[in-house]
C-alpha cells in the first residue's frame, strides 16, 4: 500500500505512474450507485456501513483509479451527534434550528467514535477490500472543513451570499470562535476515527472558502482549519486541502497544514504550483470537459499533467466534483489516459 502511486506522490515521491481520482467518485454518475441508493435518503446511505462499502468501492472497481474516497457527507458528523438536520432533494443540508448564541454552541456535543460506528465498520471492511484491488488500493478519509460546515449551521441551509454567517462572523465573534471551535473538533475527531479504522490520507473540504477575502480568511477560517489538519498530522497520513473557487486563498490553504493543496478548475495549474510552497498539487481539470469532444477531453488533460511536472508531485483530479449527468464510460477513458501518461525522466 505504501508503494501506491496515489500515496508517493501524495508525499513527493515519485509515483510508478501520474495518479488519478475523482471528488465525488463515490457514486453521483454511476447506474449500480442509483440502484443500490434508490429509495434510500442520502444520510441514512452514509450510516449504513454495507452501503458506505459498497458505494465506496464502486468506481474503484469500475475505473481502476489509485484511491478511494470514503463515502460520506460534510454534515455527517453534525447528524451523528444530534443536530436536527436533512438533506433535501435538489436543496442541500437544510438545518432546523440554526446557530445564533453561544448556548446553541454548547448544545452541540462533541463527537466520539461511539457516535459513528458504522464508519469505524465500513472502513475496516474497505481497508481489507481495497486490500485486494490493483495491488492495494488506499482509502481517502473525508471531513468538512470548519467554515463551510458553520455556514451550513448558521445560513440553516446552502447559501450563495453567506449573509448571516458572515454577520455571525463580524458581529459576534465569542459566538463564531467558539462555532468555529467545536466544527474543528468534530471535524478532526470525523478523521482520526476514519485513520484509526485504517485510512491512509484525509481531505479536508472547504466548499465555501472562495466566500471570504484572504484577509477574513486569515482571521475566521483558517486557523480552525489548521487544528483540524494538525490533529490529523500528528496520525502521519497525507492532508490533502481543497477548497472551491480559492485560487486567491491556496498559499493560505497550504499554510493551514496541508501536504497536497487542491486546485479547483478555475485556477490554471501552472500558477498555483507556484503559490503553494513547494507542497503537492492535486486537480484539477473541468468537470464539464467530460461532456466535450474525446479529444479536447484528453488534449487539457494532457496540459494539466504537463504543468503538474513542475510540483513536488502530482496528483491528477477534476478542479471540482464529478457532475452527476457524467457518462461512466467518459471517466473510465480518462483514467486509462492519465496512468498511460508518461512520467518526467
Amino acid at each position: 500500500m505504501a508503494e501506491s502511486a496515489f500515496l508517493r506522490a501524495a508525499r513527493g515521491l515519485r509515483p510508478s505512474h501520474p495518479p488519478v481520482w475523482f471528488m465525488r467518485q463515490a457514486g453521483r454518475s454511476l447506474p449500480e450507485y442509483l440502484a443500490v441508493r434508490e429509495g434510500i435518503g442520502m444520510l441514512d446511505s452514509c450510516r449504513r456501513a454495507d452501503l458506505i462499502t459498497e458505494i465506496t468501492l464502486q468506481p474503484v472497481r469500475r475505473y481502476g483509479v489509485d484511491a478511494a474516497i470514503f463515502y460520506s457527507d460534510i454534515v455527517l458528523p453534525l447528524k451523528a451527534v444530534g443536530v436536527d438536520l436533512d438533506i433535501k432533494p435538489g436543496v442541500g443540508p437544510v438545518v432546523a434550528s440554526p446557530v445564533r448564541t453561544l448556548a446553541d454552541v454548547a448544545a452541540i456535543p462533541d463527537l466520539t467514535a461511539e457516535h459513528v460506528p458504522y464508519v469505524t465498520a465500513a472502513v475496516r471492511d474497505l481497508v481489507g477490500e481495497l486490500a485486494g484491488i490493483n495491488g492495494g488500493t488506499p482509502l481517502i478519509g473525508f471531513a468538512g472543513a470548519p467554515f463551510t460546515v458553520a455556514s451550513y449551521l448558521v445560513e440553516g441551509g446552502p447559501s450563495k451570499e453567506h449573509a448571516l454567517t458572515k454577520a455571525l462572523m463580524y458581529a459576534a465573534p465569542e459566538v463564531w470562535e467558539a462555532l468555529m471551535h467545536k466544527i474543528a473538533g468534530i471535524s478532526a475527531a470525523f478523521l482520526e476515527v476514519q485513520v484509526a479504522a485504517g485510512a491512509s490520507a484525509v481531505q479536508l473540504f472547504d466548499s465555501w472558502a472562495g466566500a471570504l477575502t484572504p484577509a477574513d480568511y486569515a482571521r475566521y477560517a483558517q486557523p480552525y482549519s489548521a487544528q483540524v489538519l494538525a490533529r490529523v498530522g500528528a496520525l502521519g497520513v497525507p492532508r490533502i486541502h481543497f477548497g472551491v473557487n480559492s485560487g486567491f486563498l491556496l498559499a493560505q490553504m497550504g499554510e493551514a497544514g496541508a501536504d497536497v493543496v487542491g486546485v479547483d478548475w478555475r485556477t490554471p495549474l501552472a500558477h498555483a504550483i507556484g503559490q503553494v510552497g513547494g507542497r503537492v498539487v492535486q486537480g484539477n481539470l473541468d468537470p464539464s470537459l467530460v461532456f466535450a469532444s474525446t479529444e479536447m477531453m484528453l488534449a487539457r488533460a494532457g496540459e494539466i499533467l504537463e504543468a503538474g511536472r513542475a510540483a513536488a508531485g502530482h496528483i491528477f483530479n477534476l478542479g471540482h466534483g464529478v457532475i452527476p449527468s457524467t457518462d461512466p464510460d467518459r471517466l473510465a477513458r480518462l483514467t486509462d489516459f492519465v496512468q498511460g501518461y508518461p512520467l518526467a525522466d
